[in-house]
């Protein structure tokens, strides 16, 4: 896909992040954009922002670990514009801790709006690319952490693992079928985005009653360090995306510095060894497995 103007853009998680600088970009090239975020004040800001701009837009409040809010979504999407030509599964969550530690709401929230609100975007939208038969594409967002596996970050890990897998195996078939429909997935590393408060948008049905334990408070610390300190920009991110989109490129892993431990991970794999820690690193653990 490298035509852009005129076509819609579906974007998950608009109101802040990667979302709202994919909307950003969207809306320079001359695409029709169609935003989602279950938080309604920051979707509206960005839907303001926009039509402030000139942008054709509009923002519809979408919950999507519900399968009836992302058919909502598909279903206006198609009223208003009849089309979609470029879709972001991009909504997401974090909760961290040892992975024993975490609770039945925990699992349920995350894997919810990171699996599911990919799983029902894949499967509201796909069929409206497909019976366009022309060139579309859709961007599932990941993690690096779909790439590698960090201690204290089990249900994150999870979800993102699932969510490569599943982009893989989308590929897979939409090649199967010989269609014009293209698939990126996106894996960054840590960007200062607004991942790491998560906890502002958790359904109250999804809250837990016991307070955080200490190896959830630690990682979260850990987290709003990293997160904060990234040195790479939502907006790069969102730059590289759309370049991947051109290129018909399946893996954007933001983060060079990442490879070595991507590697790390998977030798361990080839070479049936345990897992190594990937934030501890050694270029002659590395040297070694190849």
């Amino acid at each position: 896909m490298k035509d852009f103007a005129g076509r819609v853009a579906v974007i998950t998680g608009a109101g802040s992040g990667f979302g709202r600088e994919f909307a950003r970009i969207g809306a320079k090239l001359g695409m029709r954009l169609a935003l989602a975020d279950v938080q309604a004040d920051a979707l509206a800001a960005t839907v303001a922002e926009l039509q402030g701009q000139g942008a054709t837009v509009f923002g519809e409040r979408t919950d999507v670990s519900k399968a009836e809010d992302v058919e909502r979504l598909g279903a206006r999407t198609v009223d208003a514009y009849g089309a979609a030509h470029l879709v972001f599964n991009n909504a997401g969550v974090a909760v961290g801790g040892l992975a024993w530690e975490n609770s039945v709401r925990d699992w349920e929230w995350v894997l919810g709006v990171n699996l599911m609100g990919v799983v029902h975007g894949v499967r509201v939208f796909t069929p409206i690319l497909l019976a366009q038969d022309e060139p579309t594409h859709i961007v599932n967002t990941s993690s690096v952490a779909g790439l590698i596996n960090a201690q204290m970050m089990a249900t994150y890990n999870a979800s993102k693992h699932a969510v490569v897998s599943l982009s893989e195996t989308l590929y897979h078939d939409l090649r199967l079928v010989g269609s014009k429909v293209g698939v990126t997935v996106l894996c960054p590393a840590f960007v200062p985005t607004a991942i790491n408060q998560s906890e502002r948008n958790r359904p109250a049905d999804m809250s837990n009653d016991a307070p955080m334990t200490a190896s959830q408070a630690a990682l979260k610390a850990q987290l709003d360090k990293a997160v904060s300190s990234g040195k790479i920009s939502a907006a790069q991110v969102a730059e590289m995306t759309f370049d991947a989109v051109r290129g018909d490129r399946f893996y954007v892993v933001t983060h060079a510095r990442m490879m070595p431990s991507i590697e790390l991970r998977m030798q361990d794999v080839v070479q049936r060894r345990n897992p190594t820690d990937p934030f501890t690193y050694k270029p002659d653990v590395a040297a070694k497995a190849r």
